[in-house]
């Protein structure tokens, strides 16, 4: 419960000093700072994506992790089924891609689940927080919590794959 009251307090300080001071504050700071993460780790994913070579979506550093491939389908069914829950709609179908599809496939897949989520929590407020996601057992605001940890964490594993491969992760490229 201290993780997650830690986790709520960074959201709202986020946004608050994301802010300039002539904007007022919001009334739903929790949604908002959701939906400032997840653009910013749309941002980053998909550039790691497009980053990783078409050849090395097969790589995965030990037999025990998965390919590179199979985050970014981890990922693009993850946004579904987290964001759908989280905006109290119904999972969209799956895709269909899989991780033996090709890059070009995997990263327009993981692109849409990244818009699907945009979309679907561009109707969610603070009003309901407290509300318990039966698919997860948890309040919307735990699920809105998990959802951004999921995707730094992701992030975090698509950044290390780009180095292990010689490649310099998104978000430590020179500013240009």
């Amino acid at each position: 419960m201290k993780v997650l009251i830690f986790a709520l307090e960074l959201a709202v300080a986020t946004v608050v000093v994301a802010q300039p001071q002539t904007t007022p504050v919001s009334s739903s700071p929790v949604a908002d700072a959701a939906r400032f993460w997840l653009q910013r780790e749309a941002k980053n994913l998909t550039a790691a994506a497009e980053a990783m070579p078409a050849d090395k979506y097969d790589f995965h550093p030990t037999p025990q992790q998965m390919t590179f491939s199979h985050l970014i389908t981890h990922i693009a069914g993850s946004n579904r089924t987290l964001c759908s829950s989280i905006a109290g709609e119904s999972e969209p179908k799956d895709s269909g891609v899989t991780d033996k599809d090709g890059k070009d496939k995997l990263l327009a897949d993981v692109k849409a689940s990244f818009d699907y989520c945009s979309s679907a929590l561009a109707k969610v407020d603070d009003a309901k927080l407290g509300e318990q996601l039966p698919k997860f057992n948890h309040t919307r605001a735990y699920v809105m919590m998990f959802l951004v940890a999921d995707l730094a964490d992701h992030y975090s594993m698509a950044a290390t794959y780009l180095r292990l491969n010689g490649l310099v992760p998104p978000t430590a490229q020179p500013k240009k």
